[in-house]
């Protein structure tokens, strides 16, 4: 040791492995040149050492790194439960090891983080979850799709798009169409949990109540709700108009099917809510889930008598127009408790997302049922872009803390296909807008916040916007200036070199049309960058020389109106 760092080289032996096989397992993937050794609990070795260790009293995802630089070196990895050990590795092997060919050096002392916001989320539909670039059947927006890849795709996707989450310390994944029997139904829905869990991700299954196929999205199953509305039709729901609906962010229309993925059941009815309660409670004992998402169901509500006096007294039928017709607060605020309850009941430390739905965060007034939600739950409120401009404006810590609901997050419905022109915003670079997302919720005392995590982290615009939302979800108070040098300027050959790659996109990303000579310019430049001698900077380079490219010839051969 010299310097303030130590030395590991040859075998060093690993604490705890047995119970933190994926820590151990990255340690050995990122750091070949030291042969790292499992340790029997009691087992006597003589060399270096590096414990891994849960940490009961640290919050979720907290961790502390102890280098000692005794006779023999030492090295502890502490984390809070779930996560905080994988976290801690890795820091360790991404940041704070310097490798070589015959070892590594770490320097001495402590470190210690934890999360600024203690809920990062990914929110994806099966469908449209691309992180498999290779597969047939890719789609891109809608919510009643059916499933178009093989079997294979749904953990071909979801395993790749959870190892990015474990190593950029992203919380949680919501998945809605969890339960299909075109991949793999109970025994994928299984293997994708075990996986997660071993890795620090929580799997969240997306349910909504009554609504989006019950439990199970889609397939003969006792707790998927066409199977159900078959066996009993007089529970279902009497529509107030056509399923579906408008948003005034998407620069086209949506298209929604009728069919089964469009049905819903009367939420007023004591055998749905007996059969939704008895979904959760299957759901909750089946997989090792790490939390549940649940919402009140988006493409319209009942309007039968029953329901119609139910929320009479709490619904404010003058607010009715818009995005309104589209669910109610005082469904939410009688099936919330209930499906809550059935959830903790046998998994006491899932993270159970209530969906507030969209653009009605400042409407103190509207939300005055849900004053009656359980103080435990988290409590997801969604913003179109133009609803984000005005609480990017006008929120503030105060009215926060007025909020019925006490543990909430925000939920980005743009930066994705739901909104934009024709080429939406799903492959723009959107990392400016979730830093900027993170400081809000950080400024206001909001818990977290969600993001669509659908595209892979093949597309480079992408890739830095998920980087941006990991980082500035872990440390609000990140300057821009910092991420760029700290997380970009490696991956992009330079601080110079990453400022010119997020410059090059936003020109693109904000103009519809551009002057071919000014395409021509932004590929050539791209594909100088790209001969750059390190194969991931090349290909990130190469990605937006090909960006460029599909552009120049997209233009050339647009027909004229």
């Amino acid at each position: 040791m010299s310097g303030g760092y130590v030395r590991l080289e040859g075998t060093v032996g690993v604490i705890g492995a047995e119970k933190h096989p994926h820590a151990a397992r990255r340690l050995a993937e990122a750091l070949p040149s030291v042969q790292w050794a499992g340790l029997r609990p009691g087992e006597s070795f003589n060399g270096p050492t590096v414990t891994l260790r849960r940490d009961a009293s640290r919050p979720e995802g907290a961790f502390a790194i102890r280098v000692n630089d005794g006779a023999t070196p030492t090295v502890e990895v502490a984390g809070g439960p779930f996560s905080g050990v994988i976290y801690g590795v890795e820091e360790l092997v991404q940041k704070q090891a310097a490798p070589d060919a015959v070892g590594v050096s770490l320097p001495v002392g402590t470190i210690e983080q934890a999360p600024g916001l203690a809920y990062r989320t990914f929110w994806n539909w099966d469908h449209s979850t691309n992180w498999d670039v290779e597969q047939i059947g890719v789609q891109e927006i809608g919510v009643m799709n059916p499933y178009g890849k093989p079997a294979a795709g749904f953990l071909a996707d979801f395993k790749r798009c959870v190892d990015f989450m474990s190593q950029n310390r992203i919380a949680a994944v919501t998945i809605f169409g969890f339960f299909r029997e075109s991949h793999g139904g109970v025994e994928t829905a299984q293997e994708l949990c075990r996986y997660a869990n071993e890795r620090g991700v929580r799997i969240m299954p997306g349910v909504a109540i009554n609504a989006y196929g019950g439990v199970y999205w889609e397939g003969d199953h006792p707790y998927n709700l066409a199977t159900w509305l078959r066996k009993h039709p007089e529970l279902a729901a009497e529509m107030e108009r056509p399923a579906g609906f408008q948003l005034q962010d998407l620069g086209f229309q949506l298209y929604f099917p009728k069919g089964d993925y469009a049905l819903r059941g009367c939420p007023s009815r004591p055998e749905n809510q007996a059969w939704m309660e008895e979904g959760i409670a299957w759901l909750a004992e089946t997989c090792e889930i790490g939390g549940i998402n649940i919402e009140a169901g988006d493409y319209g509500v009942c309007g039968c008598a029953l329901c119609r006096a139910r929320r009479a007294e709490r619904d404010d039928a003058t607010k009715r127009e818009g995005y309104a017709e589209s669910w109610s607060h005082a469904d939410m605020a009688d099936f919330y408790p209930r499906l809550y309850k059935a959830a903790l009941a046998k998994r006491p430390d899932a993270w159970i997302y209530s969906e507030i739905q969209w653009d009605n965060l400042l409407d103190a007034e509207g939300q005055q049922p849900l004053r009656a939600l359980p103080e435990g739950g988290i409590y997801q409120h969604t913003l179109n872009r133009s609803y984000w401009n005005r609480v990017q404006k006008e929120m503030t810590r105060q009215y926060a803390e007025a909020l019925p609901t006490k543990t909430n997050v925000f939920r980005c419905q743009f930066c994705c296909q739901w909104n934009g022109d024709e080429r939406t915003e799903r492959y723009f670079f959107n990392g400016r807008d979730f830093a900027e997302m993170a400081q809000k919720a950080h400024e206001v005392g909001f818990n977290g916040l969600t993001v669509w995590g659908e595209p892979s982290s093949f597309e480079t615009n992408t890739e830095l916007s998920y980087l941006a939302f990991a980082r500035f979800t872990w440390d609000p108070t990140l300057t821009w200036d910092a991420f760029v040098r700290e997380d970009l300027a490696h991956r992009l050959g330079g601080v110079n070199a990453a400022a010119r790659h997020l410059a090059l996109p936003t020109r693109l990303d904000h103009n519809r049309l551009l002057d071919r000579a000014e395409l021509a310019r932004i590929r050539a430049e791209s594909l100088d960058a790209a001969r750059h001698p390190n194969d991931a900077i090349s290909r990130r380079w190469l990605w937006l020389a090909n960006r460029a490219a599909r552009r120049e010839f997209n233009q050339a051969t647009t027909l004229p109106d």
